[in-house]
């Protein structure tokens, strides 16, 4: 009965953290994506840059397991409110009269520290899924005993 209740917890745990690591990933790709176009400007003149992308996320209750989950509810565009940033470039052929050029609202800093929270929940719950699968194993060998 108690081997049951752990051995049911650690699957439930093992389930909760892999949830955990798909949106953390999904969440690097975001990220990657806004430094990659940090500096992607309109393709004409009157367009905009690249927008910042944001990304939100849901608990979603696994009824078979009893437990909520986490999942990837919506890659955003154009939901970050920051501004565009305004450079000077009156050479740019889609410069303004003024000769500024539109640039994205992405800041490589804020890019990097959201990275580096992500790789840290990422390690977090990889580390859950190998100690829940540690777990298991030390159970399965006391039950063979």
């Amino acid at each position: 009965m108690f081997s049951q209740g752990v051995q049911d917890n650690s699957i439930r745990g093992m389930y909760i953290a892999t949830s955990g690591i798909k949106v953390q990933s999904a969440r690097m790709r975001v990220i990657s994506e806004n430094i990659a176009n940090a500096n992607t400007l309109a393709i004409k003149k009157g367009g905009l840059p690249y927008a910042r992308k944001t990304i939100t996320f849901q608990d979603k209750l696994n009824k078979a397991l009893g437990v909520d989950l986490v999942r990837v509810r919506k890659i955003n565009q154009n939901k970050d409110p920051s501004q565009f940033k305004k450079r000077y470039e009156p050479s740019n052929p889609v410069a303004d009269k003024d000769g500024y050029v539109l640039a994205p609202n992405v800041s490589s800093l804020v890019e990097i520290t959201d990275m580096q929270e992500a790789m840290r929940s990422y390690t977090a719950n990889l580390n859950m899924v190998k100690n829940s699968k540690t777990m298991l194993n030390q159970l399965i060998g006391l039950l063979k005993t």
